[in-house]
């Protein structure tokens, strides 16, 4: 059986007054506890759709997105977060959409999709869950998939220090500098003459996008160690 359909999707691409005075607050408490200091924030689409792919090694590290663009950024979380009303429709002003678990890969794909049809920018792990250890190995092709679906690029997102500050177990940060490096946009798979997309191609993608996304988490933590 399955389970209920998950809530529609209400994509609020504006930046309201509540968007905007959240996101000050947090910034302010998210900086002033970690003081990130970010390279490659010209590497970020001032327009159009894009998908950020951080590195992912902490519960910390949605946190720093923020501190890459000035544009709205959207993210996906459980869908039971919208039980509460109030709650629904402040998270929803703030980027965040629901995904139903039950069918999670699929449903989350179709919402990642909508909101780069929408020119937005979408915040994405590829490694899918928090892992451990300095190499970043095997992707989810989630990220190459949607890049063909909608000619996004992607863009590598290396963390240093997150691991550190905030380890497996441990329940609040400690307050560590992190070093946020942006990279090269990784381009969506080619098409055939035929407008296909091969699946040789995602896997190319996810491949490409593996190693852009190691060069900046070396790169990050390199930064992160002479601190």
């Amino acid at each position: 059986m399955s389970g209920p359909a998950a809530p529609e999707l209400v994509l609020d691409t504006r930046r309201t007054f509540w968007y905007v005075a959240a996101r000050f607050v947090f910034r302010a408490i998210v900086g002033s506890w970690f003081r990130p200091v970010v390279r490659g924030r010209d590497y970020i689409p001032q327009q159009g759709p894009a998908i950020l792919a951080p590195v992912h090694r902490s519960f910390a590290d949605f946190a720093f997105s923020a501190f890459l663009t000035r544009r709205k950024l959207f993210f996906m979380a459980k869908e039971e977060l919208w039980s509460s009303p109030a709650l629904g429709r402040l998270l929803t002003s703030l980027g965040v959409f629901p995904v139903h678990r039950d069918g999670a890969d699929r449903e989350a794909l179709r919402r990642a999709e909508e909101v780069l049809d929408r020119g937005q920018l979408l915040v994405l792990f590829p490694e899918g869950t928090r892992r451990s250890g300095t190499t970043v190995g095997e992707l989810h092709e989630g990220a190459a998939f949607l890049a063909a679906r909608t000619g996004a690029p992607i863009v590598p997102i290396g963390i240093g220090g997150s691991d550190v500050s905030m380890p497996k177990g441990r329940h609040v940060p400690r307050p560590l500098r992190i070093m946020v490096v942006a990279g090269a946009p990784v381009a969506p798979p080619p098409r055939t003459a035929g407008g296909r997309v091969p699946r040789s191609s995602i896997h190319a993608t996810t491949e490409a996008l593996r190693q852009a996304i190691q060069d900046v988490y070396d790169e990050a933590r390199r930064e992160f160690e002479r601190t």
